[in-house]
């Protein structure tokens, strides 16, 4: 199976007055095409940092970082620029939308910014936006939505670019625990059925236990990789659920 990710002694050092702070500290792994990965730590064990990593926000301070084989970690800033646009989805804990525009609006904006499009494809707008239960929400404006319902919109904002890996940063931390649910449910639906590469950050093991791969960080460094076939005691497999 392909390999989608690849970092290769990955060390993020920030230098913060004379004080060296080593944020991610030799860090090895690989994620393969259509896995689903939940990335756990306490506060200040990388998990943040890695995210930046990934997802070209940041590069190594030492180190090599691949992505679907092209080492991101030697890019210029426009070359990043680009792969983000491209090849990366992000999904955030404040949605971080557009409140004064609508929901098919906020959907379409990556590929105004793809110039590799010059004509937005209605039809997979229309196709993401019922796979993710919004055709009647297309001409609401995001801030007349539920929480989940603007969860679903940056969902489908993420993705609309075919992205070649989907980072989710404490996608669940705005919304109550049904809604959570309701929410991660897709995340397995996108994965499950769409094949999409998923690394999700998370503090809470009921939302990590979605995954299907758990790796916990700690002082930079990994502290374990399990499958969810052998995981800890605590986070044990949820079976995930179709979207209704």
């Amino acid at each position: 199976m392909q390999n989608i990710v690849l970092l290769e002694t990955v060390y993020k050092i920030y230098t913060m007055g004379e004080v060296d702070v080593t944020a991610l500290n030799g860090i090895s792994l690989t994620i393969k095409k259509g896995e689903f990965v939940a990335v756990m730590g306490a506060s200040g064990s990388g998990k943040s940092t890695l995210m930046n990593i990934l997802g070209c926000l940041d590069s190594p301070t030492r180190g090599k970082y691949y992505l679907e084989g092209i080492e991101a970690s030697q890019l210029s800033k426009n070359e990043l620029a680009n792969i983000r646009n491209k090849k990366i989805g992000f999904v955030f804990q404040s949605f971080n939308l557009l409140s004064r525009t609508t929901v098919l609006e906020n959907i379409e904006l990556p590929l105004i910014y793809n110039k590799r499009i010059s004509k937005i494809d209605t039809d997979r707008v229309h196709q993401i936006m019922k796979i993710l239960g919004l055709e009647e929400f297309q001409k609401h404006y995001t801030n007349q939505l539920s929480g989940g319902q603007q969860q679903r919109v940056a969902i489908a904002r993420a993705i609309i670019n075919n992205p070649t890996l989907l980072l989710a940063d404490e996608p669940t931390g705005n919304l109550d625990s049904v809604t959570s649910m309701e929410v991660m449910n897709v995340f397995c639906d996108l994965n499950n059925k769409m094949g999409i590469t998923i690394v999700l950050v998370t503090h809470e093991n009921d939302i990590a236990k979605y995954a299907r791969r758990f790796i916990v960080l700690k002082d930079g460094k990994v502290l374990s990789d399990t499958p969810s076939q052998s995981t800890a005691s605590d986070i044990s497999q949820i079976p995930c659920e179709t979207i209704s």
